[in-house]
């Protein structure tokens, strides 16, 4: 059995591919790797092997991808990687492209088949993630706290959420998950982008800023570009009328990149 565990800031997709071709999959909350214990992630990895192999079979491989591994590295049978790493393999298997992760946060790079080979950081939620559902909500609760939201929206908002400046800046910046935090601003924020026109500028913008800063940075013309992510791919047709004017072409959007990777690791 090969175990496969993709791991974004808000959602853990564990899937195991058995000997027999089927497949087991179960969802947890997000894993960052730069944060957690190496021994609390052993441990839940060894809870999802109990529950996925039902099958009692020896555990030939384990892939993890998740945020914040920066290198892959290689313990015995198991491989730790990027949820960078991830995207790209979903997105392209062995061949080239350049691969976006829009999500709660966002990323890109060049994977040349094998291998990041160019990143251009991200800088997380406060230093960029630009195009993300984290960055959206960071930039409308920046202007809400400013005074800079249409007076509507702002009401709306206020009768929606527990938005009072202490509780913003210490959800912001002493709560356990702050990019999980803004993004959960982001869905109410898309129920008004028709009808909206502020809410339609800020969401276009987002987008921009993410090829401006990013996907502009990488020879775009020459490789195939994908996007991952629940965010991008909800948005697709936005994110596609904002990147048409870069003369920039997206060849493929998944939501998420389990499908792509169990496709990867079953022809290992």
């Amino acid at each position: 059995m090969k175990l496969i565990v993709e791991s974004g800031a808000t959602k853990t997709d564990w899937c195991a591919i058995r000997l027999d071709g089927t497949v087991g999959t179960l969802k947890t909350e997000g894993v960052n790797l730069t944060t957690m214990p190496s021994n609390s992630i052993d441990n839940m990895t060894q809870r999802a092997i109990e529950v996925l192999n039902i099958n009692n079979e020896p555990v030939s491989e384990v892939h993890i991808y998740a945020a914040g591994q920066l290198e892959p590295r290689v313990i015995g049978n198991v491989e730790y990687a990027s949820d960078l790493l991830a995207a790209a393999r979903a997105l392209f298997g062995r061949e080239s492209g350049i691969a976006a992760i829009l999500g709660t946060g966002s990323n890109s790079c060049f994977y040349d088949g094998s291998q990041v080979v160019q990143n251009v950081r991200s800088g997380g939620f406060i230093l960029g993630d630009e195009g993300s559902a984290a960055c959206l909500g960071k930039m409308f609760i920046s202007d809400f706290l400013k005074g800079l939201v249409p007076e509507d929206i702002a009401k709306e908002l206020e009768a929606t959420f527990k938005v009072d400046y202490a509780t913003v800046v210490k959800n912001v910046y002493k709560g356990e998950a702050p990019s999980r935090y803004l993004g959960s601003f982001a869905p109410w924020l898309i129920e008004r982008y028709q009808t909206s026109e502020y809410v339609n500028d800020l969401v276009k913008l987002n987008f921009r800023l993410f090829i401006q800063r990013a996907l502009g940075r990488y020879d775009f013309k020459a490789h195939p570009i994908g996007i991952v992510g629940g965010f991008g791919y909800c948005l697709r047709d936005i994110f596609l009328e904002v990147a048409a004017p870069f003369g920039i072409r997206i060849s493929k959007i998944l939501e998420s990149p389990l499908e792509g990777l169990i496709q990867y690791h079953s022809n290992d």
